[in-house]
């Protein structure tokens, strides 16, 4: 109630609702003549946001309460009734997907842990483009479904290439390999820290931008010689990604849960699954399937893709006709 009743009295009042504004006012303050009234808006505006965030948060946590007199929490529904959202601007971008379509990124403030792309910092090259967090962000779904360490490569939110080995270095490698035409110019993404040999042939190939946990002291130098290719560094939960995401249409927003591939994981006992055919699959194509099915669930439809047990073969993404795929 006193952050909007101060809100309201902007012009003789300075309203301040978060730390990271203390700079900016005492600057204001020192001000000849005192804050300028352009601030003493912006700050008016920044409280409004603020508790209408704060609002949105009880609106969404009272969905889950029951109305009787103990006021017994609720187990939440798969996906709520009402939502409320909240994003702020981190930053315009160059142009959308073509140079007359403005463009910004913004991060959520739903999540204040520190994770994903909205707190993902750019440690060489040029500003991120609109098309590059796409991709970023699909070839890091990708690497994030598996416990060992893999490498994909991305063209136009499709894997290129996929691998898993005992190093990272390797697993690159493998991804890269398994189309080395479509690699040149491609998305990497890894999810390990960079070493110096994962550097190395990183840096042999013409690459726009790569995504990783983390770049080591040795690694720097070497991807620093490629001064145009972009290096994101993103920190992810363990195991995964879980909640909603969301997807705008024209009028309106899709929410569905985050796909998870649990016939893939280990613990997913094989009795569970079922086997149409009069053979069942080798212990080795149980691996093979459970690699080939991560992968086949980030590939545009209709998706037809060729495996071994730790790579790619080949991956027939986005055709209309499943023939045509193969």
């Amino acid at each position: 109630s006193l952050v909007r009743a101060a809100a309201k009295n902007f012009r003789d009042v300075l309203i301040v609702v978060s730390p990271a504004d203390y700079d900016e006012v005492i600057a204001q303050l020192d001000r000849p003549g005192g804050p300028a009234p352009a601030f003493r808006l912006s700050l008016a505006q920044r409280a409004f946001a603020h508790t209408a965030a704060y609002d949105g948060a009880i609106a969404a946590s009272l969905l889950d309460v029951t109305a009787d007199t103990t006021y017994q929490r609720t187990p939440p529904a798969a996906l709520p009734a009402m939502m409320s959202m909240r994003f702020t601007k981190r930053s315009d971008l160059r142009y959308g997907e073509n140079p007359h379509q403005p463009a910004a990124w913004y991060i959520s403030d739903a999540d204040p842990s520190a994770w994903g792309f909205g707190h993902a910092r750019l440690v060489q090259g040029k500003e991120l483009s609109y098309t590059n967090l796409l991709d970023l962000d699909a070839a890091a779904r990708i690497v994030l479904e598996f416990e060992e360490a893999a490498a994909v490569v991305v063209k136009h939110m499709n894997p290129s290439g996929v691998a898993t080995a005992a190093s990272l270095a390797d697993a690159y490698t493998l991804a890269r390999d398994a189309d080395a035409m479509s690699a040149f110019g491609g998305i990497i993404g890894l999810n390990r820290e960079i070493d110096a040999a994962t550097a190395r042939a990183i840096a042999s190939t013409k690459i726009d931008a790569v995504v990783a946990p983390a770049v080591s002291t040795e690694a720097a130098p070497i991807l620093a010689a490629r001064t145009q290719m972009r290096v994101v560094v993103a920190s992810f939960p363990p195991g995964g990604v879980a909640g909603p995401e969301l997807r705008s249409i024209l009028g309106s927003v899709l929410v569905q849960e985050r796909d998870r591939v649990v016939e893939a994981q280990v613990a997913w006992a094989t009795s569970a699954l079922r086997v149409v055919t009069k053979r069942q699959p080798s212990a080795a194509e149980w691996t093979a399937l459970r690699f080939a099915w991560r992968i086949c669930a980030h590939v545009k439809s209709n998706t037809v893709i060729f495996t071994a047990a730790d790579r790619t073969l080949a991956s027939g993404a986005g055709q209309m006709s499943r023939v045509d795929a193969v």
